[in-house]
């Protein structure tokens, strides 16, 4: 049975699509070539962060578009990127001491402890929480909290202090990584043992392979818990 197809508007013109499509897959059904605002596809990048709403309701909302399904009437605009303040510093200087956001993003401390961030995660993380461990210079806990960020921008989108979350989620993690998490030992011990070749053959094996092969050999791998 085909599906059922529905009216949606992207970029301002009006379209028929199956409704079981998602925001991205429904771009390209209308015609339109995505080169930029996609990647993996999968909710794991954060590329394809969309601002939408339905008819009838004022309410703006975002999304990731690539697991995002269609509604009727609902109104569609892509933007190249969401609103992100990247600082620059050096990881060999900067150290895990509470000053360090205040002199990188001091923003942080004029959250006014709205939500809006947590309420439009599509990971549903705790964003203010974890903004509240950075403030504090909890870095681990800000690290943990922040673990499955895929840096979409939705929340600092949201964010009427002008927070870049995403950013200062990823300074706790580096700063947790160089300097508070314990060496992970078996890493450095896999990356001397790439280095010695150790996995050469191996390596040259699989690259004769075929490529459906390779996906059969990706797809069933044995993965660490």
């Amino acid at each position: 049975m085909a599906d059922k197809m529905i009216t949606v508007y992207l970029m301002g013109k009006k379209y028929e699509v199956p409704e079981s499509l998602t925001i991205m897959g429904a771009l390209e059904y209308a015609g339109y070539e995505l080169k930029r605002g996609c990647g993996c596809r999968n909710g794991f990048c954060g590329a394809c962060a969309t601002v939408y709403r339905v008819k009838g309701s004022s309410e703006l909302k975002m999304c990731l578009a690539c697991s995002t399904k269609v509604e009727e009437n609902m109104y569609v605009a892509t933007l190249p990127y969401f609103p992100l303040v990247k600082q620059v510093y050096d990881i060999e200087k900067v150290r895990p001491q509470e000053q360090i956001m205040m002199q990188l993003y001091p923003e942080i401390y004029s959250c006014i402890g709205c939500n809006a961030c947590t309420k439009a995660c599509p990971q549903s993380l705790n964003v203010m929480q974890y903004i509240a461990y950075a403030q504090r210079g909890e870095f681990k806990k800000c690290a943990e909290e922040s673990f499955d960020c895929v840096m979409c921008g939705i929340c600092s989108s949201r964010c009427p202090a002008g927070i870049s979350h995403p950013q200062v989620a990823l300074l706790a993690r580096r700063l947790n990584g160089k300097y508070i998490a314990p060496e992970a030992k078996h890493l450095t011990e896999r990356v001397k043992a790439i280095e010695e070749g150790e996995f050469n053959a191996l390596i040259e094996d699989i690259m004769q392979k075929p490529i459906d092969e390779i996906k059969e050999l990706y797809n069933n791998r044995e993965i660490e818990k």
